[in-house]
């Protein structure tokens, strides 16, 4: 596996009170194994996959229909304002790539109980253009297995199904586009 590249890294100040432990930690840096700057241990491993949950924007997912693909996983929940920022970026990086063999998948892990609604949900999912697949995790099963703490959380995994680069919180939208960019060149 090639190291990426990933510099540039900034922050644009907004953060829910529990990111501020990682202010300081900025983006994972991605090599072929798990860095000191990757708080949640997955760079370099293979996902734990998704659990099941009701399947929005797409018929459900599997690791088959995935394999091949750069993915984008985000863990977010619509409350989150921190995770509203970042929708733009999604949906301009979805129109961008689509057609490269490349996904993003939102898990969404409520954090409170009416977001556990998944009529709510899918009116969120309308009201801000979200046209990905999404998938409810109100259980938390897929949280759990990816051991989060955090909204909103971007994975990247590469073509092999390996965690390439992770980002918790807003920012570094730039530094993201680079990596998306990189990992699909790969073969």
């Amino acid at each position: 596996m090639t190291p990426l590249n990933v510099r540039g890294a900034s922050h644009d100040g907004r953060r829910r009170h529990r990111l501020l432990p990682y202010l300081l930690l900025g983006v994972a840096a991605v090599t072929s194994h798990a860095s000191a700057g990757d708080e949640t241990g997955w760079v370099g491993k293979a996902t734990p996959g998704i659990s099941e949950g009701t399947w929005l924007n797409s018929p459900p997912l599997t690791s088959g229909a995935l394999k091949g693909k750069v993915v984008l996983v985000e863990f977010w929940t619509f409350a989150c304002v921190n995770c509203r920022h970042t929708i733009s970026h999604l949906r301009e990086w979805y129109s961008r790539h689509a057609g490269e063999s490349f996904e993003i998948v939102g898990v969404h892990t409520p954090e409170l109980a009416r977001e556990r609604n998944v009529d709510a949900l899918r009116e969120e999912i309308r009201r801000q253009g979200i046209t990905w697949p999404v998938v409810t995790d109100n259980e938390g099963k897929t949280w759990d297995a990816w051991h989060q703490r955090y909204w909103p959380v971007i994975y990247l995994v590469d073509r092999k199904g390996i965690v390439r680069y992770v980002h918790v919180g807003e920012g570094s939208y730039d530094v993201t586009e680079r990596v998306i960019e990189q990992l699909l060149t790969e073969k």
